[in-house]
């Protein structure tokens, strides 16, 4: 159970099962946070409420709330007007439907909170719930009624619990137009094969190896002024200028890149390779034709090698039989990787029957 304060009691609707949950928060702020002070004598700064038509400062109870009309008029909304809404989903998270998560846009995704079985009589619906969700490889769309207003959100699992992200409604998100560039940009592909190696020079990483280093410098810098001790300095690095060569700026991000992570294994000239659009087309998309085209250039090559490794025109003729001959000629008929073979058997033929002749003329 999470040693946390829930922010919501209320239960999640599953069709005609009921189960008790509350909402805790799932994330937490980590940054730190100032005060504003007067700089003269280190007084708090802080902020009164004050009546505009009246110019007095007045407490929390005489404080309503009212919506401001177009013409900046302001029409009071009391909490017995808001009391009278048919909200159905004032105490109920209800489940409406189930979807694949990748149905689900990221700019819709907002806050997460956990949902906690609560009391024992919620173990059983809450794991089976969990366990629906799990085999099903989808997420539950579902209505919620949160400070005052109906939300929309999105639950999933997370290792054993169930955890809800708040989404915005679908009307909520905007359009992107007018902010990709206007106007035609072409990208060559020098550029494009640069961008790759980058981006494989940089690989992957582990997130949770990641951390706020601003904050860990801020909280430095306290430290040393709560101890009376001068602020470390900072390291100055350069100011990003304009990127005029697009070309120079990638082949000195991958240079960048690989040093920094050849210490680590992470990249070497090798495993960066630029390569280019061309010769990634041709490694995924070789037809039969160009197969056929490489087997011819390995026959060329053995060829070449048959042709050396053979002995004088003048030796072959003269040792060899009429036999060993036709076998040679046989073999030219054949595949390169069989005509070396007939060529050695050959001169293997020839090398036995010169030494038969010359044994017939000394016994003659």
């Amino acid at each position: 159970m999470l040693h946390v304060r829930s922010i919501w009691n209320g239960a999640i609707s599953f069709g005609l099962v009921s189960i008790p949950i509350k909402l805790v928060n799932a994330t937490e702020s980590h940054a730190v946070s100032f005060r504003q002070i007067h700089t003269e004598d280190g007084g708090r700064i802080r902020y009164r409420k004050v009546c505009e038509l009246e110019d007095r400062e007045v407490t929390q109870a005489e404080i309503g709330k009212a919506y401001e009309d177009a013409d900046g008029a302001m029409i009071p909304i009391t909490d017995e007007d808001l009391s009278q809404l048919p909200i159905p989903t004032a105490r109920t998270i209800e489940i409406v439907a189930f979807v694949p998560e990748d149905r689900i846009d990221p700019l819709q995704m907002g806050s997460a909170y956990y949902l906690a079985a609560s009391g024992a009589p919620a173990a059983k619906p809450y794991t089976l719930l969990r366990e629906a969700l799990k085999r099903s490889n989808r997420v539950a769309i579902a209505k919620f009624a949160l400070r005052g207003r109906e939300r929309l959100g999105m639950l999933r699992v997370v290792g054993d619990a169930i955890a809800m992200h708040g989404l915005l409604w679908p009307d909520e998100v905007r359009a992107p137009e007018g902010v990709a560039p206007e106007g035609g940009v072409t990208v060559r592909d020098q550029e494009l094969d640069l961008a790759d190696a980058l981006m494989d020079t940089l690989g992957e990483i582990d997130l949770d190896d990641l951390h706020d280093e601003y904050r860990e410098a801020v909280e430095e810098v306290v430290a040393a002024k709560a101890a009376g001790e001068r602020p470390p300095e900072s390291r100055e690095e350069a100011a990003p200028g304009k990127v005029l060569d697009l070309m120079a700026a990638l082949e000195s991000s991958v240079r960048a890149a690989r040093e920094s992570r050849g210490g680590e294994g992470g990249g070497t000239d090798e495993e960066a390779e630029v390569r280019s659009l061309s010769q990634r087309k041709t490694a995924s998309r070789r037809t039969p034709k160009e197969t056929g085209g490489k087997k011819s250039t390995s026959t060329a090559a053995k060829k070449t090698a048959a042709k050396k490794a053979e002995p004088k025109k003048s030796t072959a003729k003269s040792g060899a039989s009429a036999p060993a001959k036709k076998t040679a000629a046989k073999g030219t008929a054949k595949k390169a990787a069989g005509r070396s073979t007939a060529k050695e058997s050959a001169r293997s033929t020839g090398r036995s029957t010169a030494k038969k002749t010359a044994s017939r003329r000394r016994s003659a």
